[in-house]
């Protein structure tokens, strides 16, 4: 949730100031706490994450073959039995996501042995390879389809998260879901708006 909301307000940037994302992107790509720390720590987590998903809904499966017939059709219980789904097309689209700029700045770094995060005018590239990715309609309504999902998942995993720990109060949770809505709704839309914006204007 931290993360979403970070690289959020970084991404944000691009469209409040292209120079502070290039000059936030050149630190976050070459600063050594956040690509040797942090970044490896993010990314096992998401794995993790996505492993334990998996293995949790097949011992669900197992546990009960026939499924329990219910005529309760609250959101949150749509939203809890499809948590897999909507977790399979994030991953999805991370696995994109990678792609079009994790793997393309190892090979800029790593590859061409260039960490000055420059192009060949001299100027920084982060923010112009931004905007290019996001100049294909197809990428763009594909990073729309998967923020949609992304609020659908922590919608409901923001609120699972503070049960899981026992955070379940008949005064908070209230309160908590709220927030949790509210976070669910403006940071996939931010993202979305983020992808329309280059699409649009540039």
């Amino acid at each position: 949730m931290i993360f979403l909301l970070q690289h959020f307000s970084i991404n944000l940037l691009s469209v409040i100031s292209p120079a502070a994302f290039n000059e936030v992107s050149q630190f976050m790509g070459t600063n050594f706490l956040v690509q040797g720390l942090l970044q490896p720590v993010l990314m096992f987590g998401i794995i993790f994450h996505f492993i334990m998903a998996i293995v949790l809904e097949i011992q669900n499966r197992k546990a009960r073959p026939v499924k329990y017939f219910s005529t309760n059709n609250t959101g949150g219980t749509k939203l809890s039995k499809n948590m897999i789904y909507t977790g399979v097309a994030i991953m999805l689209f991370m696995l994109l996501h990678l792609y079009d700029f994790w793997v393309h700045e190892m090979i800029v770094k790593y590859g061409q042995g260039n960490m000055t995060g420059l192009n060949e005018r001299g100027e920084f590239r982060y923010h112009e390879e931004l905007v290019a990715k996001f100049q294909n309609l197809v990428r763009v309504v594909i990073y729309i389809a998967a923020f949609f999902f992304l609020g659908l998942h922590t919608n409901h995993g923001f609120q699972s998260s503070f049960q899981s720990v026992g955070a379940n109060h008949p005064k908070y949770t209230p309160l908590i879901k709220k927030i949790g809505f509210f976070y669910s709704v403006v940071i996939p839309a931010g993202f979305a708006f983020i992808a329309l914006y280059h699409f649009l204007i540039h």
